[in-house]
């Protein structure tokens, strides 16, 4: 979806393009769902003949100042964008309307028309993003929700630490949380802790002092690059993971190689590599129970220095040889087991900050086993074809006819 970069990029296009000029016409697309709040015809008449003061954003939010209220506002969600006619604006990648398709474009939620002849839209492909006409936008939900802009309020070095202290909750959750630090999405969110070198789901409050000012500049330095060359992708730096991380192939940054994990309810792109937990999530992952792989294993971690069972193990190891013993087979155990065809597992969709279902570019993708089951299938056709000729020449040989 688009974030603090891809917005700002927006608001700039119409601060530079669009200030002083009267709306001579308006129209609204029938659309309950991302048109709120008014009906199209109440919405059209509260923008004409009205002059357009300012281009405010907070967050991923954008809302235009007239001369007078009620001013729209808008929700990017996965795929607002802002297009002025004539005038270049980053395209977000999944947001993009081609410069050939009929104008406005079909997927206009307002189209706008200024008294110099001068077009601008708000378009939304996939429907997530909300269009709203407010007295005070920055007042009323969602704005007056969002925690302080990362661009415009920076926090200080010393108060991102002490508020980070007191969240128990992975840090790429904490940074997708919009009442927390406002305008920081998916891409942007990876980019700084690979940048930070902290793993995605690294509890925040264990954090280091170190380590938080570290993010914090990583923060600050990323969105204010994205920033300065309007959002631009093809202008970051070429070592930034934003370049690599896209469709959750298998590849490299740098060198080193990236995975993928579910973090914050969003697919995650790290480098375990550079990205390792740290403080007591490390002695916890190697807590994790393991699937034993021999009891000489089992008896090992049972036993002292001098290979003798100890305390509750004894005990413990009596019981599960009993029962080993005692439990009789159940009927599906004491049938052969053969290699049968699994059914494809069912993805869970991947959800976006905002609770929206993520399209399939930003899916986990299920595991690809299908050069293994050609290869078993080949194996399994071999082994019938000899166990077939070995049957044929098992056959008794016929009586000759007297």
């Amino acid at each position: 979806m688009p974030e603090l970069p891809e917005v700002e990029a927006a608001r700039r296009a119409i601060q530079d393009n669009c200030l002083g000029r009267k709306i001579k016409k308006a129209i609204v697309a029938t659309d309950p769902k991302v048109i709120e709040g008014a009906s199209p015809s109440d919405f059209e008449a509260a923008l004409v003949g009205k002059t357009l003061i300012s281009a405010l954003r907070k967050g991923k939010n954008l809302w235009l100042q007239l001369d007078s209220p009620p001013f729209p506002s808008f929700q990017f969600g996965m795929a607002g964008a802002i297009y002025i006619k004539g005038v270049a604006v980053t395209k977000y990648k999944r947001s993009a309307v081609n410069d050939t398709d009929e104008w406005p474009s079909k997927y206009s939620k307002l189209f706008i028309e200024l008294d110099d002849g001068l077009e601008f839209s708000f378009t939304d492909k996939r429907r997530f993003a909300k269009v709203r006409l407010l007295n005070d936008p920055a007042s009323v939900p969602p704005i007056s929700e969002l925690g302080p802009d990362a661009l415009l309020e920076p926090m200080k070095v010393d108060e991102f630490y002490e508020l980070l202290s007191k969240k128990k909750v992975a840090i790429k959750t904490l940074l997708l949380d919009q009442s927390f630090i406002s305008g920081i999405g998916n891409w942007v969110a990876d980019e700084v802790l690979y940048q930070a070198q902290i793993h995605p789901l690294q509890i925040a409050s264990s954090l280091s002092k170190e380590s938080c000012s570290t993010l914090h500049k990583s923060i600050m330095e990323v969105i204010q690059f994205a920033v300065q060359v309007d959002a631009a992708s093809n202008r970051f730096p070429l070592e930034w993971l934003f370049h690599f991380r896209w469709g959750k192939k298998p590849g490299k940054v740098n060198g080193k190689k990236i995975d993928f994990i579910s973090a914050g309810g969003r697919t995650t792109a790290y480098v375990p590599e550079l990205q390792k937990l740290s403080g007591e999530q490390v002695a916890k992952a190697l807590d994790k129970p393991k699937r034993q792989t021999s009891k000489k294993k089992k008896d090992e971690d049972n036993n002292d220095n001098d290979g003798n069972m100890v305390g509750d193990d004894v005990n413990e190891a009596a019981k599960e040889e009993d029962e080993t013993v005692k439990k009789p087979k159940s009927r599906r155990e004491l049938k052969p087991r053969g290699r049968g065809k699994q059914p494809p597992a069912k993805q869970k969709p991947v959800l976006s900050d905002n609770n929206e279902e993520e399209d399939d570019s930003d899916a986990i993708p299920a595991d690809n086993d299908g050069e293994d089951h050609r290869k078993r299938k080949q194996q399994n056709g071999k082994q019938g074809e000899a166990k077939k000729a070995t049957n044929q020449n098992s056959k008794k040989p016929k009586k000759a006819a007297k």
